[in-house]
């Protein structure tokens, strides 16, 4: 299967509407109201959890054409297939830990989330978007790439960080432990 991975621009926003509507969630339909805007969510986990799909859709709308909202579609066949949510860091809302002051005047690129389409995952279709990010992101003068893996057997659905084996495959290491998740990080 040939698989072509393209950064997400204001031009790929149909796409990208079209991935996240028919595809992301065709398997999870409960979580189909995020469109990635959940790291981007500057509320408590309470007021997210009162968040309208709409809204959600028009907030991502809004980051995308802002050139906030970051990230990688992977396709085949010109049809959107898999996406990477892969941002400054800074760029997110969310903090997921308590930064190091070592990391000042560093440009680290976060990696929230994986979504693959049902049909093509286990193809090695995150693997490629990883491959894809550590290059265009280190082209782009970025120091750092960290990720978030969760720690334990967990379904496909909440696998949604990536899975540790494949930051490790691709370099990353354990740069902290946190309750439930690894910060993991490659540096460029």
């Amino acid at each position: 299967m040939q698989i072509t991975i393209k950064p997400l621009s204001s031009d790929l926003l149909d796409d990208w509407l079209f991935y996240f509507e028919n595809v992301a969630f065709a398997d999870n339909p409960e979580w189909s109201g995020c469109y990635c805007h959940y790291y981007h969510f500057a509320g408590s986990n309470k007021k997210w959890g009162k968040q309208t799909k709409e809204a959600n859709k028009s907030h991502s709308i809004n980051l995308i054409l802002s050139g906030i909202m970051h990230g990688l579609l992977a396709y085949s066949e010109n049809q959107p297939i898999g996406w990477c949510n892969i941002n400054l860091r800074d760029n997110f809302a969310k903090e997921l830990y308590k930064y190091d002051s070592s990391d000042s005047g560093k440009k680290i690129a976060g990696i929230v989330c994986f979504l693959i389409g049902h049909a093509y995952r286990k193809q090695g279709i995150a693997r490629k978007l990883l491959k894809y990010a550590i290059s265009h992101y280190t082209n782009e003068g970025y120091d750092i790439i960290e990720s978030y893996p969760r720690v334990g057997e967990l379904s496909d659905a909440h696998s949604y960080r990536g899975p540790v084996a494949l930051y490790e495959s691709e370099g990353f290491k354990i740069h902290k432990e946190l309750k439930g998740l690894y910060v993991m990080r490659k540096e460029l």
